[in-house]
């Protein structure tokens, strides 16, 4: 379970909306000058994410929460937006890339069949997702409140 600490917007008919502020770890990383990542954190800002939740905690408003989604949801989500696209994207070249050896039309074919290929990867992205999303296996979980204590220190130690 991939955790990540939240706020509690509001709270009602045990639904939960919470807010979590993306955290990064740029700032300790090597590679941040030449991170499109960075670059785009950079650009774009941190903006909050918002998540509607099942509250079986009953929690309130302002209450700080740990969400959890399930390792395997993040894997998926990866695979489908990332590596699909690219397949379909590189597939599409190949397929206009032999059919442009077997003497169809122009030398721009294969970058056609790309583009095509490249959106059609993008649909097929967009129909998964859709799909986990619905797969209530996938989706997001309050876990627990979050309880700030102060370090204690054990007695006789110093």
């Amino acid at each position: 379970m991939i955790e990540e600490q939240a706020i509690v917007v509001s709270s009602e008919a045990g639904i939960a909306e919470v807010e979590i502020v993306r955290r990064s770890t740029c700032g300790a990383c090597s590679a941040r000058s030449g991170c499109g990542v960075s670059m785009l954190d950079r650009v774009l800002g941190r903006r909050p994410q918002r998540l509607l939740l099942v509250d079986k905690l009953g929690v309130r408003a302002g209450e700080e929460v740990m969400v959890g989604i399930p390792e395997g949801a993040l894997l998926k989500a990866a695979v489908a937006a990332y590596i699909v696209p690219l397949v379909g994207l590189l597939g599409g070249a190949m397929a206009g890339d032999l059919m442009l050896h077997e003497g169809a039309i122009g030398q721009g074919l294969p970058l056609l069949t790309g583009a095509f290929g490249f959106v059609g990867g993008l649909l097929a992205t967009r129909l998964y997702s859709r799909r986990l999303a619905a797969d209530p296996r996938w989706r997001a979980l309050l876990l627990r409140r979050v309880s700030h204590s102060l370090p204690v220190g054990l007695p006789g130690l110093h």
